[in-house]
């Protein structure tokens, strides 16, 4: 008598698909969650200390107070300054924090990529600044930290997110 051959059915918790997408996902959470959380610390740090020298230079003065700064008539200037200190702190704590159990890149390429992607970065956050200001004629307090810091951070950090991982700190 012939006995036919087993046959195994796979169910769909052990199909490779099944347990794969489920692991797959998981592993992407882990992979993603530690770096995007410490990338968010780091830039919410830098980004209250940009918005805080930023106001300071641009809408409060020594002499007077609130209202006018010292540089309130040149606001791009006064927020290419903040950018430049804010990027001088954000790759010392996405080095080491975000990115600090990444193998350390050639530290020459990974500054000059580093300056690449915060000058295309600032150019982003700087437009947003300079459309509030010179086509909306818009300069409160309040429209330049709408769209110089809210917005133009939100556009610049995004950018930043994935070329930092990509171009700046890679895995190799």
């Amino acid at each position: 008598m012939l006995t036919p051959e087993p046959t195994t059915q796979e169910t769909p918790a052990s199909s490779p698909t099944g347990t794969s997408l489920r692991a797959r996902t998981s592993a992407v959470a882990k992979d993603h969650l530690r770096p995007t959380t410490l990338f968010l610390l780091v830039g919410g740090v830098v980004f209250l200390l940009d918005t805080a020298m930023y106001n300071l230079l641009v809408f409060w003065s020594p002499s007077q107070g609130w209202g006018a700064g010292l540089m309130h008539g040149t606001p791009l200037t006064a927020k290419v300054l903040t950018i430049a200190v804010a990027s001088c702190l954000t790759y010392l704590g996405n080095r080491l924090l975000t990115f600090g159990d990444r193998p350390r890149p050639d530290t020459t390429r990974s500054i000059m990529m580093f300056i690449l992607v915060n000058l295309i970065a600032a150019g982003l956050q700087l437009s947003c600044l300079a459309f509030s200001r010179y086509v909306l004629g818009l300069d409160s307090v309040l429209a330049d930290n709408i769209s110089g810091t809210l917005v133009g951070q939100v556009v610049s950090t995004s950018f930043r997110y994935v070329t930092y991982g990509r171009l700046v700190f890679p895995k190799r």
